[in-house]
């Protein structure tokens, strides 16, 4: 591992995900991805970026900009799991998943989601401390620690899985390129290598602060000035309106998640920003793993077509 203060670090835009044997990597103007293919050569492609927020530029202001993001993240996620299950796995074209699949896939997702990290932790805090409107603060926080307890039970059971390890093991990779493109080193595995598998902006940090944050909204919802002007004073009415809630508040939390995640990028080493972010890194600890050589070469094919779109895009045209 290399040391803190060795090099001037240059912060990048620049992020990623780790795929079924591949990562793939998105810049400002287009994604890359990168998968290793089972006669051990690397498939590459990329594809051009558009962003929401490009056409309404009123998408790009803050908070709004986070839920926006959010989305295109989640899209973008699922067309590179179809490309990489496609030729990790071997499928032929006409088993790679269709646009309509993906959208299903997405939509199945997130109602699980919401199942597994909000309904759950709501029915069983309304069993354990009682309706959300007797002692709403013990019920934000019971609710809140369950629905982390259940984010970490998840992330651990789901790192059980061996084709999992390898996933994580190139999201191990994914970070590591990105910290020496950072410090202006050459892509190279003996000099990625040095770096940590922990990044301040992983995905992972971001789950983890959205349930933080998420804590902090909930408890200061007057839920029972809003559950009395409804008239609702039945057990379980009282705790769907909750639930009901804090799925409508969930776009806005994603959106002031954002802009933490963002603003801590900027300022890794404020000691303000590390206490903020060192539950999250040490979450990243589960999900990641140290990974091979092979799998920082497929991370480097994967950042070197960001790379280079990006230096196309901001070279001065020839006059």
């Amino acid at each position: 591992m290399t040391d803190r203060n060795e090099e001037r670090i240059q912060h990048t835009h620049i992020g990623g995900q780790a795929v079924l044997e591949g990562v793939m990597m998105r810049g400002k103007y287009n994604w890359a991805i990168a998968v290793r293919q089972d006669d051990d050569n690397i498939h590459l492609e990329e594809h051009d970026l558009k962003t929401a927020a490009s056409k309404r530029p009123w998408l790009g202001k803050p908070v709004i900009r986070g839920v926006v993001a959010f989305y295109e993240t989640i899209v973008l996620a699922m067309q590179a799991f179809a490309v990489s299950a496609q030729y990790a796995g071997g499928l032929q074209e006409d088993e790679r998943l269709s646009s309509r699949e993906i959208g299903t896939t997405m939509v199945l997702g997130l109602a699980l989601a919401i199942l597994i990290f909000i309904v759950a932790p709501a029915l069983l805090t309304n069993v354990l401390v009682g309706p959300a409107t007797v002692r709403p603060f013990a019920w934000n926080v019971v609710d809140g620690l369950l629905r982390v307890f259940a984010f970490v039970a998840y992330i651990w059971g789901v790192g059980r899985v061996k084709d999992i390890q390898r996933v994580f093991a190139y999201h191990g990779a994914e970070h590591k390129t990105i910290h020496a493109y950072e410090h202006g080193l050459p892509l190279e595995p003996e000099t990625i290598q040095r770096y940590e598998t922990m990044h301040v902006r992983c995905g992972t940090s971001f789950l983890l602060m959205v349930m933080i944050i998420a804590l902090v909204v909930y408890s200061l919802v007057p839920m029972k000035a809003i559950l009395g002007a409804m008239g609702l004073d039945h057990r379980w009415a009282i705790t769907l309106a909750a639930v009901l809630i804090r799925i409508i508040l969930l776009p806005f939390i994603a959106g002031l998640a954002y802009e933490v995640i963002k603003w801590a990028g900027k300022a890794p080493d404020n000691p303000v920003v590390r206490a903020l972010l060192w539950p999250g890194l040490q979450l990243q600890r589960m999900t990641t793993r140290e990974p091979e050589n092979d799998m920082v070469e497929v991370a480097v094919a994967a950042m070197k077509l960001v790379i280079a779109r990006e230096e196309a895009e901001t070279r001065p045209s020839a006059s």
